[in-house]
């Protein structure tokens, strides 16, 4: 009886005990000779970091996934929307289909953004 407590207890250790890196920060180089003054871009197109970039979407795969699991709201679950919203979206299935038109709407214009990270500049 011990020894099943043990290695439950190893197991539930070495499952749950990964280390998260706090990963830094690089500046993406514009040009060498252009001074801090006259960059007119955005700062957090500059900032990248391989967490954010791990977690990027692709806006691309979200319309597919709208299109073929929207019944069971593929896209949502894909862009990290909060699961009770999912729910509903199921046993309403997507609003009688106006839900679905709405989220494909916004989609298409980068409204429905992912719950952590951002759409990839790439369309796939």
């Amino acid at each position: 009886m011990k020894i099943k407590i043990i290695l439950f207890l190893l197991i539930a250790i070495f499952s749950t005990s990964s280390s998260y890196a706090s990963f830094p920060v690089v500046k993406a180089s514009t040009s060498n000779s252009v001074n801090a003054e006259s960059v007119q871009s955005n700062d957090s197109d500059l900032l990248v970091s391989p967490a954010i970039v791990a977690s990027e979407k692709s806006q691309g795969i979200a319309i597919v996934l709208l299109l073929v699991l929207g019944f069971l709201a593929g896209h949502r679950w894909y862009l990290g929307t909060p699961w009770i919203w999912n729910l509903f979206f199921i046993m309403t299935l997507g609003g009688l289909g106006i839900w679905a038109l709405i989220d494909l709407i916004r989609i298409i214009t980068k409204d429905l953004t992912p719950a952590r990270g951002r759409y990839k500049r790439s369309f796939f």
